[in-house]
């Protein structure tokens, strides 16, 4: 698809008589038949003053920010510049990534349409350069490719620039980020000189502008003003989440956000695949998408999305960048990322084609102060964006459940099933119970959609006076904190084990709320809590251990799986042994007493 950023402007701007159009901006037939077809009304700034420019046939160094439209800015100018009759390739354009350089050659390909017999080709390292070199023996006028693999081509001679007449770098500022400056110098070296070149970058970095001054000739400068550097249909939040917590938060988001299609950004290949594996066992559809896949799966991942057949991609910058599904509405960053460009460029992946897309932000407590630089780089402001709680969660459970019903109502042929429901109708049993069964099994497995009360937080009482405190050691191995009260009111009681405790930074009230919302067992069945350093033990009745034990086998708390079990008897409160004191010793300091104030040293 093309370059996706609103190509078109609202139809209000295009009825004004002086809002310009294509056929204003000396376009070809075929071409303004294309950009009809395909919906675009309305050039948007940077194509109204690039394409008149780069007809005439003079370099243009273009900057402008992601989503602005700048691929049909240099795409149709290069097709209305071919000769047809020589089957060579006349234009080359230079991406960082393959999944950029795939989104503008299938954005040349559709503009091409109504010319016929084009010849457009993207290559890129991890697809099969076997197939590569039969398309370049054929009939190809324009090329879209990587530098590593563009350069490849020229060094075997499979790749000839003779004949070129455009040569286009997208992205100049990200190619030098990625270290591919050297391999740009070196294609840009086997170039006719008499070429046309266009540079488009966000950024103007000294390197950028030192390979235009090199390579360009007399080009002329456009840069689109805006007065923020990203999207105004993106809205811009952020959650603050301690590093322990942020998986949690995400789940939530996700359960009660109204997602059509996500792209969550993880900073590392082994962050990024961790977090797909534990979103798809919370239920989530979820793919990764990272450096190490092969490029037929990463494809495969795209097209997904697309599809709707997946609904939620956690990828890499590298492997996002140019990634271009015009269903994405919403953009998480799991870490404030490096610098702003990345931000603006992470999220310039929503709110696209006229859209409205939403992008959140979890940050720590200590990373909040960094808020106002992306407010100050982007001009926009950070909205603060709660947790939903555990009534959030119900309520979009429900809400969601009652579309179904509503939707199901408006599409489905639903007349057999009438008849079977009158069946089922008698004195005895009413519609209104009839119709709760059937909304009780369609529910399933799930809590039933009962008002669940968030868990309380387990506040302990200041002691009257100091003497009451009670005695206890500085540093206690393990922590028993009752909630939501001394006992469960169920009679006969279990102790179960969890894999998660103090140090995963596990508090009461997230052990009883993953309980209450996964299980729907209510909170007087829950009794004490034994947070201890590695696990924590978990006073239960014992008529709710099989539902617990059953709907919490692949449950997760602060980003851990359970691995929920009945404790061993030895690891139960009442037989535990009690917590030692440590022992502490006064190092030696010869015959002289410790200097007052000196440091006394623990050993265990």
């Amino acid at each position: 698809m093309p370059d996706t950023t609103p190509d078109t402007l609202p139809m209000e701007a295009t009825s004004a008589p002086s809002a310009p159009t294509f056929a204003d901006l000396g376009l070809a037939p075929k071409l303004l038949a294309a950009v009809t077809r395909l919906g675009y009304t309305t050039p948007t700034p940077i194509q109204m003053r690039t394409i008149p420019v780069l007809l005439t046939g003079r370099d243009v160094i273009g900057q402008a920010q992601t989503g602005t439209g700048k691929t049909a800015a240099f795409a149709l100018p290069i097709l209305q510049k071919l000769d047809m009759a020589d089957v060579g390739v006349q234009a080359l354009v230079l991406a960082p990534t393959r999944e950029l350089a795939l989104q503008v050659a299938e954005a040349v390909h559709e503009y091409a349409k109504e010319m016929g017999g084009v010849g457009v080709l993207a290559i890129f390292g991890g697809d099969p350069i076997d197939r590569q070199l039969r398309r370049l023996a054929g009939t190809v006028r324009v090329v879209v490719g990587t530098p590593g693999r563009v350069l490849d081509h020229l060094r075997r001679g499979s790749l000839q620039l003779d004949r070129l007449q455009v040569a286009v770098l997208d992205e100049a500022d990200e190619m030098l980020r990625m270290g591919f400056l050297d391999d740009v110098e070196a294609i840009l070296a086997e170039m006719p000189s008499t070429r046309q070149t266009a540079l488009f970058s966000a950024t103007m970095p000294p390197e950028i502008t030192r390979v235009a001054k090199h390579y360009l000739r007399d080009p002329e400068t456009i840069a689109v003003a805006e007065k923020t550097r990203t999207v105004a249909a993106i809205e811009q939040r952020y959650v603050i989440a301690p590093p322990h917590h942020k998986f949690e938060a995400l789940a939530r988001l996700l359960s009660t956000i109204d997602i059509e299609a996500a792209l969550i950004f993880a900073r590392t290949r082994a962050g990024c695949a961790e977090l797909a594996e534990m979103l798809e066992s919370q239920g989530f559809s979820t793919e990764a998408m990272h450096g190490d896949m092969a490029q037929s799966a990463r494809l495969s991942v795209i097209r997904r999305l697309k599809n709707g057949q997946l609904r939620i991609v956690v990828a890499t910058d590298v492997a996002a960048r140019g990634l271009d599904v015009e269903q994405i509405n919403l953009v998480v960053n799991m870490e404030m990322p490096g610098d702003a460009d990345t931000y603006v460029h992470r999220i310039g992946r929503t709110g696209r084609a006229g859209r409205a897309g939403m992008s959140i932000l979890l940050v720590t407590p200590r990373e909040e102060y960094r808020l106002r630089e992306l407010e100050r780089f982007t001009g926009q402001k950070l909205t603060p964006m709660p947790v939903p709680s555990l009534q959030d969660l119900h309520a979009a459970r429900v809400a969601k459940f009652g579309a179904r019903i509503q939707e199901a109502l408006e599409k489905e042929d639903l007349a057999p099933f009438r008849t079977m429901v009158a069946e089922l109708t008698t004195a005895e049993r009413s519609l209104v119970d009839v119709a709760a069964v059937l909304a009780r099994l369609a529910w399933g497995d799930k809590p039933v959609p009962v008002a669940a009360e968030e868990p309380p937080r387990a506040e302990k009482p200041a002691p009257a006076a100091a003497q009451e405190r009670p005695s206890r050691p500085k540093r206690a191995l393990r922590e028993v904190d009752p909630a939501p009260g001394p006992a469960p009111k169920h009679g006969v009681t279990v102790w179960l084990s969890l894999g998660v405790g103090r140090r995963n930074g596990v508090q009461p009230r997230d052990i009883v709320g993953a309980i209450a919302n996964e299980t729907g067992v209510p909170g007087a069945a829950i009794g004490t809590i034994d947070i201890r350093e590695n696990f924590t033990l978990v006073e239960l009745a014992e008529t709710a251990l099989p539902v617990v034990l059953e709907r919490m086998r692949r449950s997760m708390i602060c980003g851990r799986y359970l691995n929920i079990r009945v404790a061993p008897p030895g690891d139960r409160p009442e037989t535990a042994p009690p917590v030692p004191r440590p022992a502490r010793k006064v190092a030696s300091h010869g015959n002289r007493p410790p200097r007052r104030g000196a440091p006394r040293h623990e050993i265990p």
